[in-house]
């Protein structure tokens, strides 16, 4: 009995280490779906969104579903602990609990609080290891908590720059396209300003955010759940918009070179496939977000701003070619982090963030 609790420890103990070490310090997408840090944003994403559904207030709703990410990190974290403290106390109960000063018929607890107290490196004192075993138990321990709360500190800082990395762009995003932002919105305020040679330098800004976005939520992605700062914007609705826009130009716009559109786009739908296999996300393949009556008041939005998009059975089956291949994987991630997907174009008179006021619901309009 004893010998299999201490194997039952030590798998325990392994377990917890070696999905730390994975989720931590390990920068690069694990395929393994058995995974402690994956099964536990599994069983509490779905309650947390679930509970979100049923608060009717838009804004609300988003500050609770913020909540999630910082939280999920404190809750994995303080799992990672108790697995260890349930391992070492395992070890110790395994090896005959020899604890001084002994306290008439032995429980289990009397383990709990021993390894709880060694792991944190309190050093009461109140309970001391007595023999070899004990000792050479409590000393790994220690050193286990040492390391363990050494990564855990180290942990938090490099998620919370990765998150402000990813934010930065995001935010300036609201200015070239609106809030939610549209592709088509951004061609039109080019044209309509006479500064279509911007497109180009956009593209190319964003073709590195997207390319930041895929290493930093492979190698953590956790940070998928962290929502922005700001209403009707994230980072999926950002991802959708730039791949929209270059699929856009893809398609044809006369005067308009689609290099960097190729590029932009290769590393976005690469950053969106993948992402959604990380994440485990079940592609949609059945919506539609551009029915021909939303691409024919596309178009006719852009030819207002002076822009020649192409006309053509050519052009309409190349869209609808490139629209397959990323469209469903942005649904997909829109529909399981709850972030909604973002429209074609504005067919609202919205006003962005940055006209309104944080003072009220609606927004305080300049």
């Amino acid at each position: 009995m004893r010998v299999a609790a201490a194997l039952l420890s030590a798998l325990v103990i392994a377990i917890v280490l070696w999905d730390a070490f994975e989720t931590v310090v390990l920068p690069r997408t694990v395929t393994r779906r058995l995974r402690l840090a994956r099964m536990f944003f599994r069983a509490t994403w779905r309650p947390w969104g679930q509970a979100a559904a049923l608060i009717s207030s838009e804004a609300r709703r988003e500050r609770f579903l913020a909540i999630y990410g910082p939280l999920s990190l404190l809750g994995l974290a303080a799992l990672w602990a108790l697995g260890l403290i349930a391992g070492f106390a395992g070890l110790h109960w395994s090896a005959g609990s020899n604890l001084h000063p002994a306290t008439g018929e032995h429980r289990v607890i009397d383990d709990l609080y021993m390894s709880g107290t060694t792991l944190f490196t309190l050093g009461l004192g109140d309970l001391q290891p007595a023999g070899r075993r004990a000792r050479a138990i409590t000393v790994a321990e220690a050193g286990t908590g040492l390391a363990f709360l050494a990564i855990v500190i180290a942990y938090f800082p490099v998620l919370y720059q990765s998150f402000s990395r990813r934010e930065v762009r995001l935010t300036l995003l609201d200015a070239w396209a609106g809030s939610p932002p549209a592709a088509a919105e951004i061609l039109r305020r080019l044209g309509a300003a006479g500064q279509l040679t911007a497109l180009d330098p956009f593209l190319r800004d964003w073709e590195y955010w997207c390319s930041e976005l895929l290493e930093s939520h492979i190698s953590y992605p956790s940070v998928a759940f962290f929502r922005s700062q700001h209403q009707r914007q994230s980072w999926v609705s950002a991802l959708t918009t730039v791949l929209d826009l270059s699929a856009i130009v893809l398609a044809g716009i006369d005067g308009v070179a689609a290099w960097q559109a190729q590029l932009t786009f290769a590393i976005a739908r690469h950053a969106a496939v993948d992402l959604s296999q990380v994440l485990h996300v079940t592609p949609d393949r059945a919506a539609d977000r551009l029915p021909p009556s939303d691409l024919e008041q596309l178009r006719r939005q852009i030819e207002a701003a002076g822009l020649r998009p192409a006309r053509s059975a050519a052009a309409d089956e190349r869209l609808a070619e490139l629209r397959r291949s990323y469209e469903p994987y942005v649904l997909g991630l829109s529909h399981t982090l709850l972030m909604p997907s973002p429209p074609w174009l504005r067919q609202t008179t919205l006003k962005d963030n940055w006209q309104t006021s944080p003072k009220s619901a609606g927004g305080a309009h300049l």
